[in-house]
């Protein structure tokens, strides 16, 4: 049983895919890097991010649409945002009641609300970005590219491959409950017994499923040993960056560190 849902990446023939993977990964390192040391309410410099992003995604040959799903995960954090403007002290520009506490909307709060918010969502757009025009084998050949240490590496790896494994014995307990489940012939009727039934069943599924999972991996572990490995998975030897992907790199970089300090001086301006 197959699980390759689980897998982000979207094979096209795009500008964006032909890119080496260490030229996308360093340069997606330093757009989350200028992002995050953006200050706040420096628009020009978010407008610019945002600008660069979208023309990343344009390039991608994916519609806009697959990437604004995939933000919701930027939710949370923006949602932990929310209580900024009622905390921050500055100039109060609204102020109600709730309940008998007073509650006061400062200036400064919504200008570092939005900003993380918008922080958070340029930020995971560009991880999306990154994940599903790069498949995940180069990313781990590109961060050993970028002397990341070994060890680090190969915890990245084993998680991503043992997610897998364990998708897979999920979805074999799923079948076989369904291969034990009859289906009562009349029509609206509900099959199993009560709700606490049905939520003991499912922990003893999620109990079983730990084990099955955990048992297969020590297998697949001394399988691995057998045949050699050292804790380093063993790759081709990646060719030499060319000339005009460097190029663009480093000047991508460079116009990366330029809106940065773009926006602390527009900050310090104001």
């Amino acid at each position: 049983m197959h699980v390759h849902y689980l897998d982000p990446y979207q094979p096209r023939h795009s500008p964006i895919h032909n890119l080496d993977s260490r030229v996308k990964l360093a340069l997606a390192l330093a757009y989350l890097l200028s992002t995050s040391l953006t200050p706040a309410g420096a628009w020009a410099s978010y407008i610019l991010l945002a600008a660069i992003l979208l023309s990343a995604e344009r390039l991608s040959d994916l519609p806009f649409s697959y990437f604004l799903r995939r933000a919701i995960l930027a939710l949370p954090f923006i949602f932990a945002a929310l209580p900024l403007p009622l905390t921050t002290p500055g100039h109060i520009v609204a102020e109600f009641s709730l309940g008998g506490l007073s509650l006061r909307v400062s200036a400064e709060g919504l200008i570092r609300s939005a900003s993380i918010a918008l922080k958070f969502w340029l930020s995971i757009q560009m991880a999306v970005l990154l994940t599903v025009s790069t498949p995940f084998p180069e990313l781990l050949q590109a961060l050993r590219a970028l002397r990341v240490p070994r060890l680090l590496v190969a915890i990245f790896g084993l998680t991503w491959r043992y997610l897998f494994v364990f998708a897979d014995e999920a979805l074999r307990l799923m079948r076989a409950r369904s291969a034990r489940s009859g289906q009562h012939p009349q029509g609206g009727y509900r099959s199993g017994r009560t709700l606490a039934w049905r939520a003991q069943v499912t922990g003893s599924m999620a109990g079983s499923l730990f084990l099955r999972a955990l048992e297969r991996s020590e297998r697949i572990y001394m399988a691995m040993l057998a045949r050699g490995y050292d804790g380093e998975v063993r790759m081709k030897p990646l060719p030499p960056l060319p000339i005009a992907q460097s190029i663009f790199l480093w000047i991508g970089i460079g116009i990366l560190t330029l809106i940065a300090a773009l926006g602390h001086f527009l900050t310090r301006l104001g």
